[in-house]
């Protein structure tokens, strides 16, 4: 079935993607019936929803820094493990307090899995092949995001939403399983793995250019205050913004604004989920193309980003001005797939451009700055429709975010200039913001 071993460990790390936003995007569907319960008015649940975001924010980094120290076979898996059982207990938490701990704690657990992806690819998958295969992996995100409707609403008609919770928390258990027996952090350890793929694999390291800056050993700071991290990490914010704007308060527009009950909410929000997965599989091969063609590595990747965020924040925008539901749902399809189709970017930029041994740190550093959307999404379209009585300047807002990502890419994002010390970086930062 699978023709090179990495191709084993991306469709793991897929899998694994489908398994994390089930658990996450579970939540969202499931707010009407929580938001009823306990009560809450829209700045409640924009809190309750920004609640997963503060742990997993900070984890981020903690998380990518732990995969450089230990490995990502075992951040991974204690990782899957204690999400899993965070989300079984989502299904058992009576009160709000103690919901809005368990998915703090939650948040916590999931952090460190988009970096350790990355850093697992970083590891596994020849330069020529990269982007492609962080496209794949992370398609198993939206796709998670578009069965959880389906599969959380069927559960909260038949049964209770509650148990949702516990059916999904299984599935992590099972996947740690066959990670743990598959997985080794470099091919280079693992005895099914042929000399020629090592081979090529070696031969893709030498040719990216975080081999030359990775030469000298520089410190982690060195890297965290280079234009290419920040500007990646702003574009990866706007990314987020749209993406947790959509994940956390689309269910509940369609909700509030269009009388949508919970089945017809189920099937409207996988739509834009489907588009997205197929978005970022597309968005990473098409990526690859271009280096091909163009041999301009930097280049390939800034394209992707820039236009697939300028393309999505056009989409969002005219989305909440839509008067008719299917209208609403078709603009923010577009929207999801176009900001799929840039969300393979900036982790391909961070592979590439960082050395292997720090891959790790500063990409969770990047995915930090990134996830603090995930803290002020949520709150903040809670507090604009509390107070205006409308969506529509949530989605503008959201749109104009993404504009914002795209143009910080297109004038900031350059290549890193291999320095002897860790003090260039910050003065490097300052010529480029002076120009």
């Amino acid at each position: 079935m699978f023709k090179r071993h990495y191709s084993k460990i991306i469709f793991l790390l897929f899998i694994a993607g489908i398994v994390n936003y089930l658990d996450r995007a579970a939540f969202s569907v499931a707010m009407p019936y929580i938001k009823d319960h306990l009560h809450l008015s829209p700045t409640e649940v924009g809190v309750m929803l920004s609640s997963f975001f503060f742990g997993y924010a900070l984890f981020n980094f903690v998380g990518g820094h732990l995969s450089d120290i230990y490995g990502p076979k075992k951040v991974f898996a204690i990782a899957m493990v204690s999400w899993s059982l965070f989300c079984g207990l989502t299904g058992l938490a009576f009160g709000y307090t103690m919901l809005f701990m368990v998915r703090l704690l939650f948040g916590m657990s999931e952090g460190p899995i988009s970096t350790t992806i990355n850093k697992a690819i970083t590891h596994w998958v020849p330069l020529s092949r990269r982007s492609r295969a962080v496209g794949i992996a992370n398609a198993g995100n939206p796709l998670g995001g578009a069965i959880a409707g389906p599969i959380v609403g069927f559960i909260a008609v038949m049964w209770n939403w509650r148990i949702s919770f516990i059916i999904l928390m299984s599935l992590g258990f099972i996947w740690t399983f066959f990670w743990l027996r598959s997985f080794t952090d470099r091919p280079h350890d693992n005895p099914h793995v042929s000399a020629a793929e090592i081979a090529e694999y070696d031969e893709g390291q030498k040719a990216a250019p975080a081999a030359h800056a990775g030469r000298q050993k520089l410190p982690l700071r060195f890297y965290l205050g280079q234009p290419i991290v920040l500007f990646t990490g702003l574009a990866f914010f706007a990314i987020n913004y749209i993406l947790y704007f959509f994940l956390t308060w689309f269910p509940s527009y369609l909700s509030m604004a269009k009388g949508l009950d919970i089945k017809e909410i189920s099937i409207a929000s996988a739509i834009p989920w489907l588009l997205g997965s197929i978005g970022i599989a597309i968005g990473g091969a098409a990526s690859d193309w271009v280096f091909r063609k163009t041999k301009n590595l930097l280049f390939s990747r800034k394209l992707m980003l820039a236009g697939g965020l300028v393309l999505s924040s056009i989409c969002i925008s005219l989305a909440g001005s839509v008067s008719s539901v299917s209208g609403a749902v078709i603009m923010m399809a577009l929207g999801i797939f176009f900001m799929y189709l840039a969300a393979a970017a900036p982790w391909s930029l961070i592979s590439e451009h960082i050395a292997a041994d720090k891959v790790g740190g500063v990409g969770g550093f990047v995915h930090l700055l990134a996830n603090t959307s995930g803290m002020i999404a949520p709150i903040l379209t809670g507090v604009i429709v509390q107070y205006t009585g409308s969506f529509i300047a949530a989605f503008i807002l959201a749109g104009l975010v993404g504009v914002i990502g795209a143009a910080g890419v297109v004038v900031f994002v350059r290549p890193i200039k291999p320095a002897g010390d860790a003090g260039v970086a910050g003065r490097d930062l300052i010529k480029t913001l002076s120009k």
